[in-house]
């Protein structure tokens, strides 16, 4: 069963593409997808990533990955 399973069902493309983002990226980074969940919400990312949707939805996923790493990388640096 997939971590997100348990969340009741929201129709919702953000709330999707999120949930794919997110494990995509956790494959990305060669981790799991609750540990990234849980750097974007230390690091208060997920806020960001929402209003990115627009963006991120229609471009290489790729291009998402390297803006949220710029991100936490700038983030970091506080």
């Amino acid at each position: 069963m997939e971590w997100f399973e348990n969340i009741p069902r929201i129709k919702s493309n953000k709330v999707y593409f999120f949930a794919y983002l997110l494990e995509k990226y956790a494959e990305y980074k060669n981790t799991i997808a609750p540990e990234i969940l849980k750097k974007w919400e230390e690091t208060g990312q997920i806020d960001y990533i929402n209003a990115m949707y627009e963006q991120y939805h229609t471009e290489r996923l790729e291009n998402a990955f390297e803006d949220i790493d710029r991100k936490m990388n700038e983030l970091s640096k506080i």
